[in-house]
């Protein structure tokens, strides 16, 4: 699949006085996981909303590629339902619906059908909404913070599971997520938002390879050309976070030195940039 799954221009979203989204602007790649992510009120749950039609603008575009199913932290079940009753019911209310693909989700994670929803786990319950959302063969399938409750273990099968299914539908998945830490391995494309405004927006390898970490000699500037994202200066050491072309591979003189940075150390970087290197957010 080629071409974009999300498309705005000049988006903005209003509450009152309160912009939650301004002058919004972003082209997503379709077939691919975007990771969506961005400090609590920055407009990652107003965006997918306006995605998925739930919410009006109330400025400029927002166009989406095919068929769209949001996926929320509150997971949309009836207690009384067993698991073969939700699909049953998925199935009446969407005009496609692919039962097979439902019931091998439901499988890869040991689901029983014959159980009510309410008598099952946070997580069961969480991969039940998850079946029904697949079924419904979504091209763009918006997951905002439905995973909070999994241990990071399951955390982990759910996103490869993920992986296997945007493989082989070419379907694109936006993950809303706060557990920056999981995201390395996971998204192909990062949309970073702050204070409703795009912050950071691209393939997440190229975004890496533009990045790098400088350490020397305290100084108050890096010793290369290169928009400083991140300053933290000790008595006698400074470190740079800079995005330039070359990213790590920029030469610099000794007793500089460049490195990579990984993804989780980018984006806190990005969320938060006078906080210290390496640490917690």
């Amino acid at each position: 699949m080629t071409g974009f799954a999300i498309q705005t221009h000049g988006l903005g979203k209003r509450y009152r006085s309160l912009w939650a989204l301004k002058d919004f602007s972003v082209s997503l790649p379709a077939g691919k996981v975007i990771a969506l992510v961005g400090a609590n009120g920055a407009g990652k749950s107003t965006l997918m909303s306006m995605a998925a039609g739930i919410l009006p603008a109330t400025e400029g575009e927002i166009r989406v590629a095919g068929r769209v199913v949001l996926l929320s932290q509150e997971k949309p079940l009836y207690r009384s339902f067993k698991v073969a009753e939700m699909l049953a019911f998925g199935r009446h209310l969407n005009r496609t619906w692919d039962q097979q693909r439902a019931l091998n989700w439901l499988g890869r994670f040991e689901i029983p059908l014959d159980r009510p929803c309410g008598k099952l786990s946070g997580g069961q319950q969480t991969q039940v909404a998850m079946a029904v959302a697949l079924g419904a063969r979504p091209s763009v399938l918006l997951l905002d913070e439905p995973l909070a409750n999994l241990d990071p273990v399951a955390r982990r099968d759910v996103t490869g599971e993920l992986l296997a299914e945007v493989a082989d539908s070419e379907m694109t998945v936006v993950l809303s997520t706060h557990v920056v830490a999981e995201l390395a391995g996971v998204g192909d494309h990062l949309l970073l938002l702050s204070q409703g405004h795009s912050k950071l927006d691209g393939d997440i390898e190229e975004l890496l390879g533009q990045h790098a970490r400088l350490t020397g000699p305290r100084a108050d500037a890096p010793p290369v050309e290169g928009e400083v994202v991140q300053a933290q200066h000790t008595e006698r050491q400074s470190t740079y976070l800079i995005r330039t072309l070359l990213g790590a591979d920029t030469p610099v003189a000794e007793p500089w030195k460049a490195q990579p940075i990984a993804l989780e150390d980018l984006v806190l970087a990005y969320l938060k940039p006078n906080r210290s290197l390496g640490e917690e957010l």
